[in-house]
Formats: structure tokens, C-alpha cells, sequence
């Protein structure tokens, strides 16, 4: 009965409460002994937020572990970065799970015994408590049930090449005529009969467009099929009122948007193809059939391409992903113009009267750090204890960094989230010299823990953390900080907050001209801010060398195949993957370690300017190397910290507007007390310990200097350099 009421309303029709009666049909489902619904979708669903499904078979079938993982993360946070609320589907013995926490989508990455199921494998795979990835069709009876009109996926299954003697037909064609969902993809696997494929969905009655400039019908990893498609929609909004008359006339079928994979990531239509019909005749002669064939056939490919197939494949899914997720944000909008301000997910308490005032800010994370240090330089692993010394301390990129500027005399405004445990407390009480105001204690969450095993030489060997309360840094929680973020004269984010905060904040930045500085954290949240246009309002980023490929990686530009490792050629490559960057951001501060810091950024009337409120003028691209402040290896005690130190002492000397040499040796200065502390930040860094006299006093070599030509993109050294204040 319920399965019939639904067909008969459908998503289109609106509830008495002005919510989408799937919305309320979510609410119920709920509770139903075969579908759990995500706390946070089930919210987003209440409160008429964009909601975006996501199959899981790519995860469990489609691409082997650790690419499945990372990929499943990196579109969810694409969905977000672009407005909407991801929900991946997956079956978790026996249960419909729509929306998965980060523990379920590492088991269905992990697994071994996942099938893949469709509309057909459902009774069966419930009623025996069995696991698996959702197929196109799974997730789209999924979908439709929660109330979620917008579906993304890499590319939908379709008639199989001879499937006229076959009849093998993807049941996601029939699941198209059937079950009213939009479905965004790259249009029609390539190793399938494209052109039965529309036949077939013309048939059954699905509505197929593609989306941009042209009616191309793409072929999955090339733009392009030869086949027209019989609609066109040119951007989001239009591909949002397509699907909302749809649904408002109540067809009861679905629409398929073919989205064409970005050109800069399209592989050789023929080398592609090549692959296939060798994959196909492997197929046929080891004798594999029915749903097999695709995963052997893509696995294959891939490995006759050299990998270009998996890596067209990932960034077709994030092109999807976007594209996908703006619709629904649009179709959002159709659907419910006059909603009123929507209900808040679960988020830290509100505070009344937030602090407002022009001093920085800094939202980030914080930990309790455990540091755990090996007395050999070589540790055995296996299970054996190794001798050495183990110390609890304080950290967090955002902590440390507010922790630095606050002993530097800027005492920013710290927002972040602790739980409400002994670790809290711990926090607090060493954090005292620190404005703690913007940090709420959450019932019910843990405050984030890091454990690092460092060797004798205090390289990182191995880390662990616990850092799911990062996750509760909201953009509504944040917003309760506005005036003091448009107040203040710096802003500084790390990448451990999530996606939509990281843009909220760049929005609100931009719309008030705030300088920002991005903290990437680490290398799988580099590129957090590249996942929309939020990085265009960047001031600074602070990326090490693995951190700024992955940046280019998302940004789709070409990245060196191997990770160089002599100086030299370390520096020359960043420099390359830092000029995409400086159409937008003012300074690219690539961290070196042990090598010191390169800056690169446009010359303004000759120099490298830091100062946050000067105005640049669009000179030549260029880039300063600074070694680090020279400190013997038997000094260093812990590297953790001694990166954000460095970017603490270069803003505040940024903040004092001091010339740029001062300011990155304010910043050596400051990396390499914190080298010398147990703890990620020196308590003996003060306005006195790192100061322009202190960097006058020591003898520092002339920083090298490279000029890009703007005619052939080379550059060359400049032996000598001195900038002007």
C-alpha cells in the first residue's frame, strides 16, 4: 500500500505543511523495518533543504579500495561545497541505508562479499541480512521513496552491444520509465549500444537531455557519441525547471540528464575504444555474462589505458556531482520560492551576543594531541613495543594557529567545538591565554584526539585521530560570528572544517572584502575549497608540495607524474602548479620542511607584497626562496607545529604591514622555537622573541629570486634581491 501511494502522489505533489509529500513520506520511511534514512538527510528532507542521492556499486564494484574511498568522500563533499545535502545509498545487512556515515562507507569500500543490487536483488538481499553496493535502479527506488528528486551517478547501463540477440537491457532503462527521479550523469557507459540505448529510453517514455551547449549525447568518457540527444538545457536552472514540470505533471517516469565529461579530462575517444572491444572479446572468451561484464570490462579497460579511464571516470563523477548538486539547489528553489527561514541540523549551542570587533579570526580544529616518540630513528612494526617517550599536548592546525597569533599580541577570535569531556576541560585550561568565546562544548560528541608516532629525528611515522566533532564547525553555527567576520581584518580557515562552512565563509569574505588564508591541512583536504569557486576569494594558502598537486588535480590542471624530491626541482615545480592559483590569490606560501618557504605571487611595482589590505597591482608572476632559520637536527624535538608557526609569524608581520622579507622571517623565527618545544607552538614565542629587531639581529642569506616570463611561461633566477617596504 505504501509502494502504490507513492507512485500515485509522486515528489511533485505538495503536502498540506507546503513540504513535498515526499519530504513527509521520508519522514515515515523512517521508520520502516527495511530503510534507515541518515539522521542529517532526514533533517535536510524536513526543512525543504537540496538533497542529492548517490549510488554506492561504484564504491563496492567500480573502483578497488583505497581510489573508492577517497572518491566516495570527495563527491560527497563536492555535493556540499555546491549546496546540497549528499545522500549515499547502500544496503548494510539487510537495511536500505539512505545516507551513510563515513564507518559504513568505509565497510562497503572494504568489503569482499558486497553484491550488487537492483530492483530485482532487493527482496532477496533484504530478507537474507545481506550487504551491497546500490546500482542505478536501486538507488533510484531508494531515492524516490526518502523524497530525493535529484539523483548523480558516473553513468547510467543500456542496451548491450548485440543486446538484439541477447536482450540483455539494464534494468536502470526500465527503473527510467518507471520511477520518477532525475537521474544526472555522463550519459551511456561506452561500452554499450548507445544508440538502441535512446531507442529504448524513448520507448519507455524517459525525457533525455543534455546538459551545456551542445545535443551531443556524451559516451561516458568522451564528450561526444555521434547520437543526438532529443533535449538540450543549457545551465542549472533550466535543467531544474525540466525536471519540476515533470514532476508537477506526474508522469511517473524519470529524466536523464547527460552531463559531457570536461574536455580537459576527456581520454582519446579511439584508444578508448580500442580497449573496449579487447575487454569485450576477453569477456566473451572467459565466459563472463550478465551483470559481471560491465565491472571486468571497466577494470580492463583501465588497465589497457594506462589508468587514463579510472582517472576520467573520478573526474566525470565530480563534474556530475557539481552539476548535479546546483540543480538540486535550483530545483529547491522552484519547488518551495516562499519558505521561510529553514530549521538548523543539530548544530553548538547559539550564543547571544557573539563577539564582534576588527581583530583576526581564525575557525578551525582542535585536538588533544598524544606524541608518542621513538628513542631509534628506525621503529619495528608488527607488534613489538618500541622503546620511547610518550606526551600529551595540545593541537589542531586552527588551535595551533590561533595559539601562535595570540602570542605574537594579535588575539584573534577562535571558533571551533570541543565535547563536553575531560579532554575539553584539559583544553580550556591550557588555551587560557587564547579568546576561547567562539568554541562550543557539545553534549554528546568527543573532543578530537590525535595520536602521532614520531621517530628519533621527529619525522611523522604514523597517525591516528578521532576528529568527527570537526564536523559540527557548521556554517549555521558560524554564522553567529558574521559581524566579527566582516569586521575583521584577516580571516584564517583550515581544511578540517566542513565544505559548505569553507564556503560560506569565502562568500561572506568576498561580499565584504576579508582577506582569507586557507590552511590545507592535509592532502585529502587540500582541495576543499577548489571543489566550487570558493578558492577565487583566497588570499594566501599555506599548501606543502603533495597538497598543492592535489589542489591542481582538482582543479584539472597537469601535475607532475612523480613527486620530485631534490630542491631544485621541488621548487621549479611549485612554482608551475602555484601560477593557476595567482589569477585569484595574492600569495601561493608553499612550506618546504626542513628547506624553509617559497612564495609565489604577482610583483607589485617590483615586489612580493604580503600586507592583506594593500591593493596589488596585476604585475609579472614571481617567487622568493627563503631558507629555513638554521637550527641543528639535535635540537628539533617536534615538527608538528612548526608549519603553522611559520604562517603565525608571516601574518603578523603581514597584519603590522612589514615588508615581506620581515614578515616570512618573523615566520622562520616563530617554526623554529616551535621545532624546539615538546608541544606543536613554543611558549617562549612572544612580540619580543619574534620581532623585526629579532630578524635584524641575525644574518640571513638573500632569498633566490625567479621571474616568469609572461611570453613562454619560463623562468630564470635573479641572483639578487632586496624588498622594499
Amino acid at each position: 500500500m505504501l509502494f502504490s501511494a507513492l507512485r500515485r502522489c509522486g515528489p511533485g505533489v505538495r503536502s498540506s505543511a507546503g513540504r513535498p509529500a515526499g519530504a513527509a513520506i521520508g519522514q515515515r520511511l523512517c521508520h520502516s523495518s527495511s530503510f534507515r534514512i541518515h539522521p542529517g538527510v532526514r533533517q535536510a528532507l524536513a526543512d525543504g533543504r537540496p538533497v542529492v542521492a548517490l549510488e554506492s556499486t561504484i564504491i563496492t564494484h567500480g573502483m578497488p579500495y583505497p581510489h573508492n574511498i577517497s572518491m566516495a568522500k570527495e563527491v560527497e563533499d563536492v555535493v556540499r561545497a555546491n549546496g546540497s545535502v549528499p545522500a549515499t545509498v547502500g544496503i548494510l545487512k539487510g537495511k536500505v541505508h539512505v545516507g551513510l556515515c563515513e564507518e559504513e562507507l568505509l565497510f562497503l569500500a572494504k568489503s569482499k562479499e558486497c553484491v550488487k543490487v537492483s530492483r530485482r536483488d532487493l527482496p532477496y538481499v533484504l530478507s537474507q541480512g545481506l550487504s551491497g553496493g546500490s546500482t542505478v535502479s536501486g538507488t533510484m527506488i531508494a531515492a524516490h521513496h526518502a523524497g530525493i528528486p535529484v539523483f548523480v551517478t558516473g553513468g547510467i547501463g543500456g542496451v548491450h552491444r548485440d543486446g538484439e540477440k541477447t536482450m540483455d537491457i539494464s534494468a536502470d532503462l526500465t527503473e527510467l520509465g518507471r520511477t520518477p527521479v532525475a537521474v544526472v550523469s555522463a550519459g551511456v557507459k561506452s561500452i554499450l549500444d548507445i544508440g538502441r540505448t535512446l531507442e529504448y529510453l524513448e520507448t519507455e517514455g524517459v525525457c533525455v537531455s543534455t546538459f551545456g551547449d551542445s545535443r551531443d549525447f556524451p559516451s561516458f568518457f568522451t564528450p561526444r557519441s555521434g547520437f543526438q540527444a532529443p533535449c538540450h538545457v543549457r545551465n542549472e536552472v533550466e535543467a531544474a525547471q525540466l525536471i519540476a514540470r515533470s514532476l508537477e505533471i506526474g508522469l511517473g517516469s524519470g529524466v536523464l540528464i547527460a552531463v559531457p565529461i570536461p574536455s580537459e579530462h576527456s581520454s582519446s575517444g579511439q584508444e578508448i575504444e580500442e580497449a573496449i572491444q579487447q575487454a569485450l572479446t576477453e569477456a566473451g572468451l572467459q565466459g563472463i555474462v550478465g551483470k559481471e561484464v560491465t565491472p571486468f570490462v571497466l577494470r580492463r579497460v583501465n588497465e589497457l589505458t594506462g589508468g587514463k579511464s579510472l582517472q576520467s571516470n573520478i573526474a566525470l563523477i565530480k563534474n556530475n556531482a557539481k552539476v548535479g548538486s546546483r540543480i538540486a539547489v535550483a530545483l529547491s528553489e522552484i519547488r518551495s520560492p516562499k519558505r521561510g527561514p529553514r530549521k538548523s541540523p543539530p548544530c553548538p549551542e547559539r550564543r547571544e551576543k557573539p563577539p564582534a570587533d576588527s581583530r583576526p579570526v581564525v575557525i578551525g580544529g582542535i585536538n588533544v594531541d598524544f606524541i608518542a616518540k621513538s628513542a631509534n630513528d628506525k621503529m619495528v612494526f608488527g607488534g613489538q613495543t618500541n622503546p620511547g617517550r610518550v606526551h600529551q599536548s595540545f593541537g589542531g592546525v586552527g588551535r595551533n594557529l590561533a595559539d601562535c597569533l595570540s602570542r605574537l599580541g594579535e588575539k584573534p577570535l577562535f571558533i571551533s567545538a570541543l565535547g563536553q569531556d575531560d579532554h575539553a576541560d584539559s583544553v580550556i585550561r591550557f588555551c587560557s591565554h587564547m579568546d576561547m568565546r567562539g568554541v562550543a562544548q557539545l553534549k554528546g560528541h568527543n573532543t578530537a584526539t590525535y595520536c602521532a608516532v614520531i621517530t628519533d629525528s621527529g619525522e611523522l611515522s604514523l597517525g591516528l585521530g578521532d576528529m568527527d566533532i570537526h564536523q559540527r564547525i557548521t556554517e549555521t553555527y558560524v554564522s553567529q560570528f558574521a559581524d566579527s567576520l566582516r569586521q575583521t581584518p584577516l580571516l584564517c580557515i583550515d581544511g578540517n572544517v566542513p565544505a559548505s562552512t569553507i564556503q560560506y565563509v569565502c562568500d561572506l569574505a568576498r561580499k565584504n572584502s576579508v582577506p582569507v588564508c586557507y590552511e590545507p591541512t592535509d592532502v585529502d583536504k587540500a582541495s576543499k575549497p577548489f571543489l566550487s569557486d570558493s578558492w577565487k576569494a583566497l588570499t594566501y594558502i599555506s599548501p606543502n608540495l603533495k597538497e598543492l598537486i592535489s589542489i591542481n588535480v582538482t582543479l584539472g590542471c597537469p601535475v607532475p607524474f612523480d613527486v620530485p624530491s631534490e630542491l631544485d626541482d621541488v621548487i621549479d615545480a611549485a612554482i608551475t602548479l602555484s601560477l593557476p592559483l595567482l589569477e585569484y590569490l595574492r600569495v601561493v606560501i608553499v612550506t618546504l620542511g626542513a628547506h624553509g618557504v617559497l612564495l609565489c605571487g604577482l610583483s607589485n611595482e617590483g615586489t612580493l607584497s604580503l600586507c592583506p589590505r594593500t591593493k596589488v597591482r596585476r604585475g609579472d608572476p614571481c617567487a622568493l626562496h627563503y631558507p629555513a632559520a638554521p637550527i641543528s637536527p639535535k635540537d628539533i624535538i617536534n615538527v608538528s607545529g612548526a608549519g603553522d608557526s611559520l604562517m603565525a609569524g608571516l601574518l603578523s608581520g603581514a597584519l603590522s604591514a612589514l615588508n615581506t622579507d620581515t614578515c616570512v622571517r618573523m615566520g622562520l623565527l616563530a617554526a623554529r622555537l616551535s621545532l624546539q618545544s615538546r608541544g606543536p607552538i613554543s611558549r617562549l614565542i612572544s612580540p619580543s622573541a619574534v620581532s623585526p629587531q629579532q630578524v635584524e639581529a641575525m644574518i640571513w642569506p638573500n632569498p633566490r629570486v625567479w621571474r616568469i616570463r609572461p611570453s613562454d611561461g619560463k623562468t630564470f633566477l635573479t641572483s639578487r634581491h632586496q624588498q622594499q617596504s
